[in-house]
């Protein structure tokens, strides 16, 4: 029914009041270090008398799917469950802990030795990933997010990730970066890469020679993924705001191009619409600010590394190739990355 951000940050306020949410201000007495989500929520519904069934949501847990909360509201308001919380399988072999200085061997504590199977053949053990908890008010009130009639939700493995300690960051990070933020509708068959130029397809450098002749570099690997792009019948067309005829005529790619584009966004636009594609269909690489509307429109949207931060905050994924040096090639591995998940989706 309404969406919360429990806070005591000014900044924080102002975002999540620019993304719709509400803000609940938090009391400074479960602001501390040591405040348990608990206490917050709690506190929250003190002045909320009007709720009666709250999902918290961890902020740890940044590639939690939408379609799962809509279950678990549904496990709880249809199905009668007076909690609902997250879990993941996993298929880790445990054994007892032995201190330092005890004089005892370590017990098998979830399999047998000598009948040790093959952990891909052993269907697992549920556990805790902390991504969210749902639950009646009359149990929150009691100082309870579990108990009562209770279920458990069973996240798929790379939905489900929990930042702990500085090493899980990377791993978050890789899985945003691999499989996206969810939310949008479901991507499409991808039928066009429109590339930018200079910054993407080349490192933005222009070389002068002494007869004031322009050179340009670009990376072998580039090439081959436009090709394996036109290979499964995926046009690619480039774009730059530039003059640089001449740089694609040497080139020899063989792509559409539009250069001199004083627009890049209502190029993208008569593309999109002289095929018949949806948004959805359309992937975009781009590193400048002139990028960033395109960025915003297309269904598949990637930087490289180095390019400037507003081009990085609009797209869907970074590369870590720089341009001019593999990002084309990693844009669209990424690209068929995504489109095996939607042919595999279509398979079940």
């Amino acid at each position: 029914n309404s969406v919360w951000v429990s806070t005591d940050h000014d900044e924080i306020e102002t975002v999540a009041k620019q993304f719709g949410a509400r803000v609940h201000r938090r009391s400074p007495e479960v602001s501390q270090d040591s405040s348990t989500s608990l206490e917050a929520i709690r506190e929250f519904l003190n002045h909320h008398h009007e709720v009666d069934i709250v999902g918290n949501i961890q902020a740890t847990s940044p590639c939690l799917h939408p379609s799962d909360l809509i279950k678990v509201a549904d496990l709880i308001q249809k199905e009668g469950f007076d909690s609902v919380f997250s879990v993941v399988r996993r298929h880790q072999f445990r054994w007892s802990e032995v201190k330092k200085g005890e004089n005892k061997m370590t017990e098998p504590q979830n399999l047998n030795p000598a009948k040790r199977y093959r952990r891909q053949d052993w269907p697992g053990e549920l556990y805790e990933n902390g991504s969210f908890y749902f639950a009646k008010r009359h149990l929150i009130e009691k100082g309870y997010l579990q108990g009562g009639k209770m279920a458990y939700y069973e996240m798929r493995a790379e939905h489900s990730v929990d930042i702990d300690i500085d090493i899980d960051w990377p791993i978050a990070e890789q899985r945003v970066l691999s499989f996206g933020y969810f939310g949008k509708e479901p991507l499409k068959e991808v039928k066009l890469l429109v590339c930018s130029i200079d910054g993407c397809l080349t490192n933005g450098r222009i070389y002068v020679t002494e007869d004031q002749k322009e050179m340009v570099s670009y990376d072998y690997r580039d090439i081959v993924g436009i090709d394996l792009l036109k290979k499964r019948g995926i046009q690619v067309r480039l774009i730059s705001e530039r003059d640089c005829s001449k740089t694609l005529s040497a080139m020899q790619l063989g792509c559409v191009a539009k250069v001199s584009a004083t627009n890049k966004l209502q190029v993208l636009e008569d593309w999109q619409k002289d095929m018949g594609l949806s948004w959805k269909e359309v992937a975009y690489l781009g590193n400048e600010e002139s990028d960033v509307e395109c960025l915003k429109k297309a269904g598949m949207s990637g930087v490289p590394a180095d390019a400037c931060a507003v081009a990085q905050k609009a797209a869907g994924y970074i590369c870590k190739s720089n341009g001019g040096c593999g990002a084309v090639r990693e844009f669209v591995e990424h690209i068929f990355l995504l489109l095996e998940k939607v042919n595999a989706a279509r398979r079940q």
